[in-house]
């Protein structure tokens, strides 16, 4: 059984038509780096200050790049910086979240300590498997590597294959699980039952007690992109709720 961190992870992406952002802010946005974390109150630690934001000029490079931050409280101090956590979509179907090692390569140069990849059975663009990727880029880079699974088979073969952390974040976009209107609150309790890894509960996440519910399930950390940083998306939420 893992320990529980439970702390939020904030995935912010750089959307262009969004209004409220300066088109300049862009490049900015996607290395939001900026965080008050207080050692005090672990559930505050990784939630970034998105005003202050600054950004390294390789990450304005990669096209599709997003970029997650997280602070585990276990290394929380008042004034330090979030680890990032980047990956890069190619595409929008089959393998497409960091689908190569060179993907993942050039997200870790452009400066994430953890990166998402793929964490599917699934065949890889380029032949590698699973295993063979996360041990090129532990090898090589040294960053940790971030499974998203879309099941409990997934998240068992990315356990055994190296991955340093588990996600949900595929589950209801693969043939094994349904994509259901709101977290696989299921699939969490299920990987946090048979996994040592940290857990992290991602996909449509969109309210706070579901968030808190993904904790309840055994969650090591929460993931929340859309609810936190799509106002466009927020907006059509609320015009669709007083609908008559």
């Amino acid at each position: 059984m893992q320990a529980q961190a439970e702390a939020l992870v904030a995935s912010i992406a750089y959307d262009p038509p969004v209004p409220v952002l300066n088109p300049s802010d862009g490049p900015r946005m996607l290395g939001v780096g900026l965080a008050q974390a207080k050692a005090s109150d672990p559930s505050f630690a990784c939630f970034p200050t998105v005003p202050n934001a600054t950004a390294t000029a390789t990450v304005t490079e990669l096209p599709m790049y997003s970029v997650l931050h997280k602070r585990l409280p276990v290394t929380c101090m008042a004034t330090i910086e979030p680890e990032q956590i980047g990956l890069w979509k190619v595409g929008c179907d089959g393998v497409f979240i960091t689908p190569t090692l060179e993907h993942a390569i050039a997200v870790v140069a452009a400066g994430a300590e953890v990166v998402a990849i793929d964490g599917t059975r699934r065949p890889r663009p380029d032949g590698l498997s699973l295993e063979e990727t996360i041990k090129a880029i532990h090898d090589r880079t040294g960053a940790l590597v971030m499974a998203d699974a879309g099941s409990l088979a997934d998240g068992i073969a990315a356990q055994d294959a190296g991955a340093d952390i588990v996600g949900t974040t595929l589950s209801g976009y693969t043939d094994e699980r349904r994509e259901i209107d709101g977290p696989d609150l299921e699939l969490v309790a299920q990987l946090v039952g048979r996994l040592t890894l940290p857990v992290f509960a991602e996909g449509r996440i969109h309210t706070p007690d579901q968030a808190s519910a993904a904790i309840d399930a055994g969650a090591f950390a929460v993931v929340v992109g859309t609810a936190i940083t799509h106002p466009r998306t927020i907006t059509s939420w609320f015009v669709e709720a007083v609908k008559r």
